[in-house]
């Protein structure tokens, strides 16, 4: 992203409400009315009204059209609408297209959401079963039939390959579930409220596929979650303190598939991630050492030791001891491994509630975070700082 692009975005658009459904496993409901029901609260939360917003920006997979959101929510007409593709890699990028709308001047308030029965419905945890004729398709056929099927395998790959390189054991993963764990025991909104774990009971938990045991995988969510997006003048004049969009990057890196780019030169790092942190440094004039706190993607543990790797926390292959030290608060919500597995839109939540200071697990001072999408997938990130 060039100078022209800091200009143009940096520090113009905030994150002025958030909303979302409980965390379920069975929502009973329609993700059309889980949708409805997260972008009505968000609304609430920013002191909006449904007539006030007209752009709305979802994932390629959700099944709530924007119309038909806009129709059941209540609102008028609409200027902007846009979908981004990838997975939970679009999380932060919604709020980017959301954030570039509002800085071109072609939307006032756009709503960002995302909404699905993902333990009652379909499960993305299952792997592939049935798939339309895609180019995607055709990639995964050199994996499928060896029997590489989910995406646990598929990360289980690079896992292996990173513990090798670095001659660490599966233990090493046990601190990012550990820690996520014990920010989701802290929060009531959490599915694993009120249950921590310890490094044994990680070790003890089975595999799934080695070297990744179940405590190493995200769970499974019926739920929706929404942000509201508005410029930072009128996200002042609203109720609750604005997350200014200092910086917001996508990036793919080269040789990138979906979740398994084998055929890389080196398998122990995520260079898509490095395009977005190269980007999210240059854009916002910020470095690691400045941000107070991390929210990373967390789908499998061993994805956010690469993440801090790429991003410059530490060096490669000494992010377990980083985690270990404490030295960054990470997923003080308890992540996708201990809050819900809403494809990261609940982490771009929590990076708001730190820098307004209503956290469940409040650092105090916060206010400049790093927020993470989906990984080992064409992703994206964000800086969110306080105002002012």
């Amino acid at each position: 992203m060039s100078v022209r692009a800091r200009d143009c975005l940096g520090g113009r658009a905030a994150i002025a409400g958030i909303g979302a459904t409980e965390f379920s496993k069975d929502s009973g409901r329609s993700e059309l009315r889980l949708a409805v029901e997260a972008v009505r609260a968000a609304l609430d939360d920013a002191g909006l009204r449904p007539a006030d917003v007209d752009g709305l920006v979802t994932f390629t997979m959700d099944t709530s059209p924007e119309i038909t959101v806009a129709q059941a929510c209540g609102m008028g007409e609409l200027s902007f609408f846009s979908r981004v593709h990838y997975g939970g890699g679009a999380a932060c990028a919604t709020v980017q297209q959301a954030a570039l709308a509002i800085a071109a001047g072609v939307a006032d308030v756009v709503v960002c959401y995302r909404a699905f029965n993902e333990r009652s419905g379909r499960r993305f945890g299952s792997g592939v079963r049935r798939r339309e004729p895609s180019a995607e398709g055709t990639a995964l056929g050199w994996t499928l039939p060896f029997g590489l099927l989910t995406p646990a395998s598929w990360v289980a790959m690079a896992a292996q390959r990173y513990l090798h390189a670095y001659g660490l054991t599966p233990e090493a993963f046990g601190q990012v579930a550990v820690t996520a764990r014990r920010h989701a025991a802290a929060n009531p909104a959490a599915y694993f409220h009120g249950r921590p774990i310890s490094l044994a009971d990680h070790a003890a938990s089975r595999w799934i596929a080695e070297p990744l045991r179940l405590l190493d995988c995200c769970q499974e969510t019926d739920g929706g979650q929404a942000l509201v997006v508005t410029s930072v003048e009128r996200a002042r004049d609203l109720p609750r303190p604005p997350a200014v969009i200092a910086a917001a990057a996508q990036g793919a890196g080269r040789a990138q598939e979906q979740m398994t780019s084998f055929y890389r030169d080196d398998l122990t790092g995520l260079p898509e991630v490095a395009v977005v942190g190269r980007q999210l440094w240059r854009t916002s004039g910020l470095a690691p050492a400045d941000i107070d706190v991390g929210i990373l993607y967390d789908h499998f543990t061993p994805f956010v030791l690469m993440q801090l790797e790429e991003f410059g926390f530490c060096p490669p292959g000494e992010a377990a001891a980083f985690v270990a030290e404490d030295r960054l608060p990470l997923n003080t919500h308890g992540g996708q491994l201990g809050e819900a597995y809403l494809h990261g839109m609940n982490g771009i939540a929590e990076a708001v509630r730190q820098l307004r200071g209503t956290s469940v697990n409040q650092i105090p001072g916060a206010a400049r975070t790093l927020v993470t999408a989906g990984t080992g997938v064409p992703t994206s990130g964000l800086v969110l700082t306080a105002d002012g």
